[in-house]
């Protein structure tokens, strides 16, 4: 029997983005405070067949509302299994020395407006299949307190900035961007707006790519900018923060990108993404002195140059500052798992727009 009343438990995290493109896994260990440390991730694609699912599935994203899916959430269960399996294997880690597993599964409709969000993972399964207490529902208490339930990672980024020059802002580039201010103890975050899931899906389309590798293709386009200006438009970018987004979101409106070329409609689209990161600025107190980007977007080479000509200060991947940038949403989960033992905050009035600070959770046993 594990002894989760410890001071330090360590977590194996486990997460699958909006982009759906791997489950990615890591271990921390920590007291869920400031005593941190993290070792190895690896990223594990799903069985083709589950992702091709999950894409049709989130393209009439509503069936998440009404429909049990259990067929779907069995299999994303078995694939998220697998992940920690072969993860556990790769790195030779023994059941024995991991206290908890953090489940996020996979994010198929979320709509803090009506209090609902759904995220499919079967807990419960993988606690009983490994033999280690599993969390998982990370966003649902907060949800139904009436916060956005998004973004989760910004206490975890708050642990991992000790030390460094303040204020610092890091970028999520995933499907939807994110970015997490931090200024000592002052912590806001917010969903900046679309990132790479809006390209991904018009590369898709257009060439049957997964994504736009390094954005060359955006990078030899012509941005149409009076169709980026129509796009910042849009009134989600006026509202206060905190405040989040689903994948989806924007995808109804920039179909009129279809009209272009396929490098002008790439060029088009990453445009808009920049801008809604600059656009962040206007709701945090101060300029950061430098932001620090994580996702799969950090990899695109026409990202970084355009943000860090827009910004106007450093802009680096988040492995300049020593973090592990293709594993840290993992990592989240798995400090967030620890956080949630013990009855520590998962989310605050400024990262998510709930009344107080608030635990969230669901605490699975193996027996």
């Amino acid at each position: 029997m594990r002894d989760l009343d410890k001071s330090v438990l360590t977590a194996i995290g486990v997460i699958s983005g909006t982009s759906m493109d791997a489950i990615d896994v890591s271990i921390v260990e920590s007291d869920g405070h400031e005593r941190l440390s993290f070792g190895a991730g690896a990223g594990y694609a799903y069985p083709p067949e589950t992702r091709r699912a999950l894409q049709a599935l989130v393209a009439e994203a509503e069936r998440a509302v009404t429909e049990p899916l259990e067929e779907l959430e069995a299999a994303v269960t078995v694939a998220h299994l697998d992940a920690v399996r072969r993860f556990m294997n790769d790195q030779g880690i023994k059941p024995e020395s991991v206290d908890l597993v953090g489940l996020h599964g996979q994010t198929v409709y979320h709509r803090p407006e009506i209090r609902f969000t759904r995220q499919l993972i079967d807990g419960p399964a993988v606690a009983r299949a490994l033999g280690i207490p599993t969390v998982d529902r990370f966003r649902h208490a907060d949800v139904e307190a009436g916060g956005e339930g998004a973004p989760f990672a910004p206490l975890y980024h708050r642990a991992l900035a000790l030390g460094l020059e303040q204020p610092v802002m890091v970028l999520n580039l995933g499907g939807v961007g994110n970015v997490t201010y931090i200024d000592g103890n002052e912590v806001i975050a917010f969903d900046t707006g679309p990132a790479s899931a809006i390209l991904d899906d018009f590369v898709l389309r257009r060439l049957g790519k997964t994504y736009d590798a390094d954005g060359t293709l955006a990078a030899s386009g012509k941005v149409r900018e009076d169709l980026v200006a129509d796009f910042m438009v849009n009134p989600y970018f006026d509202r206060s923060a905190p405040k989040s987004l689903d994948r989806n979101d924007f995808h109804r409106r920039a179909q009129v990108v279809e009209a272009l070329s396929d490098a002008d409609g790439a060029a088009t689209l990453a445009a808009f993404t920049v801008e809604s990161v600059v656009g962040a600025l206007r709701h945090v107190p101060k300029a950061p002195r430098r932001w620090l980007v994580t996702g799969g977007g950090r990899l695109n080479g026409h990202f970084m140059r355009r943000l860090r000509e827009r910004l106007g200060v450093p802009v680096e991947p988040v492995e300049a500052a020593g973090w592990a940038g293709d594993v840290i949403e993992a990592q989240t989960f798995g400090y967030l798992a620890i956080r949630s033992v013990k009855g520590l905050p998962l989310s605050l009035p400024g990262t998510t727009g709930v009344p107080q600070p608030l635990t969230g959770g669901r605490l699975n046993l193996p027996g």
